[in-house]
C-alpha cells in the first residue's frame, strides 16, 4: 500500500508544535512520474491573488507550467493563472487554492497541444467545476422554489461540458471520423454505391442523392447494396 502525505506535527526546542505538510511539491508518485504542477496563492483581496512557486523554485515552475499549458509564452500563462485564479471557485467560497491547482491537475492530464487547445481545456475544467457546485446546491432541494431553474442550469452546464469534450477530440483527432464496413458481400449480377442514399418522400426506393459513381461487384465493400 503506498504512503499517503499527511499533515504532520513538528515540535522545535521549546516552541509548540506547528502543522506542516511533508513533502515537497516536486515529489513523486508511483512510477517515477511527477506529481502534477502546483501554485501557491498570496491574497490580495477577496478577488485577486497573486501566484507563486510552493517550494521556490521559481523557473523549474515556470517551465512546469508551460508545459502544462501548452504554450511558450509566458503571457499566455500569466494570463491563465488569472483566469483560473477568478473563474475556479469551489461551492461557497471565493479565491481557491484548491480550485486552481485542482484545475491545473485537469489541464496537465489532458496535455493540450498549443494555445488552442488550452483554452477549451481551461474552459471544461471551469465548466465542471460550476456544474458540479450547480449540482450540490440542487441534490435534494428540488422542491424548492427556484429547484427547475438549478436544474436546468445544470443540465445546460453538462451538455456543454460534453459538447467542449467532442470539440477538444476533434482538435486532437484533426475532425476524422473512421467508419469501417466489414463482410459486405455483393452477390454476383449485383450493383454496390457508395454515397448519400436516401428513398424519397413517397416511400419508394427511388434515389434522390447519390454522391458517388456506381462500383461493380469487383470494386471495394460498399456501405449499401441495391440489386436489380
Amino acid at each position: 500500500m503506498a504512503a499517503v502525505a499527511r499533515p504532520g506535527f513538528r515540535k522545535s526546542g521549546n516552541q509548540p508544535m506547528s502543522k506542516e505538510l511533508r513533502g515537497s511539491a516536486t515529489a513523486v508518485v508511483a512510477g517515477n512520474v511527477p506529481a502534477p504542477v502546483r501554485v501557491r496563492l498570496k491574497r490580495v483581496n477577496c478577488d485577486h491573488a497573486i501566484p507563486y512557486p510552493p517550494d521556490g523554485q521559481a523557473r523549474e515552475w515556470w517551465q512546469r507550467l508551460k508545459s502544462a499549458f501548452g504554450t511558450t509564452s509566458s503571457a499566455f500563462v500569466n494570463a491563465s493563472l488569472q483566469q483560473l485564479i477568478a473563474a475556479a471557485r469551489l461551492p461557497g467560497s471565493g479565491i481557491s487554492e484548491t480550485a486552481v491547482n485542482a484545475s491545473l491537475a485537469f489541464i496537465e492530464g489532458c496535455k493540450p497541444q498549443g494555445e488552442a487547445e488550452c483554452a477549451l481545456v481551461m474552459q471544461m475544467a471551469c465548466t465542471h467545476s460550476a456544474a458540479m457546485t450547480v449540482l450540490g446546491t440542487f441534490a435534494g432541494r428540488e422542491h424548492e422554489r427556484n429547484g427547475q431553474l438549478k436544474a436546468a442550469t445544470a443540465s445546460r452546464l453538462l451538455r456543454a461540458y460534453a459538447t467542449q469534450v467532442e470539440t477538444l477530440r476533434r482538435l486532437k483527432n484533426g475532425g476524422s471520423q473512421v467508419v469501417r464496413v466489414e463482410h459486405v458481400h455483393v452477390n454476383e449480377g449485383s450493383q454496390a454505391l457508395i454515397g448519400n442514399v436516401r428513398k424519397d418522400g413517397g416511400g419508394g426506393a427511388g434515389i434522390k442523392e447519390l454522391a458517388s459513381e456506381e462500383i461493380k461487384t469487383s470494386a471495394a465493400p460498399a456501405i449499401q447494396k441495391i440489386s436489380r
